[in-house]
């Protein structure tokens, strides 16, 4: 069953996913993406203000994404973000990790017949519920 704009309710939540994050995965993102030495050289990052190796915020990004469009995006109407607000990164992810999202859904307004855009809060956690990413987006879905 498709989830159009009109399915979605201010005040729902929703917890799904599961990522395993991967040292090779981390290193090849940040190779090609973000190449700080705390992201890319093992013995760097141990020096760093880290302690070891961290992905990229970039890359949490990429795998709350991936997370999202497995989550809820694929079995709804969803258009593509037009916007992302507070975008934070309160602790590292590391290799060995294991993500999952919260969502909340904060308000909804019509942009036309055809379209409507959600504002929802998402954070991802690692195994231990710590919050690594938190961000509002303004996401699209279509209308009935």
């Amino acid at each position: 069953m498709t989830i159009y704009y009109e399915d979605i309710e201010v005040g729902e939540t929703d917890s799904f996913g599961s990522y395993e994050v991967t040292a090779e995965e981390l290193l090849e993102f940040a190779e090609q993406y973000d190449p700080q030495p705390f992201h890319t050289d093992p013995e760097a990052a141990a020096e760093s203000q880290f302690g070891g190796l961290i992905a990229s915020g970039w890359h949490t990004c990429s795998m709350t994404m991936r997370l999202l469009v497995d989550g809820q995006f694929n079995d709804s109407a969803a258009m593509g973000a037009k916007a992302i607000e507070e975008l934070r990164f309160p602790q590292p992810v590391r290799p060995g990790d294991t993500l999952s999202v919260q969502t909340e859904i904060l308000e909804k307004s019509v942009d036309s017949d055809a379209r409507g855009t959600v504002r929802a809060r998402t954070e991802t956690r690692n195994q231990d519920g710590t919050l690594v990413l938190s961000m509002i987006s303004h996401v699209m879905y279509a209308r009935r």
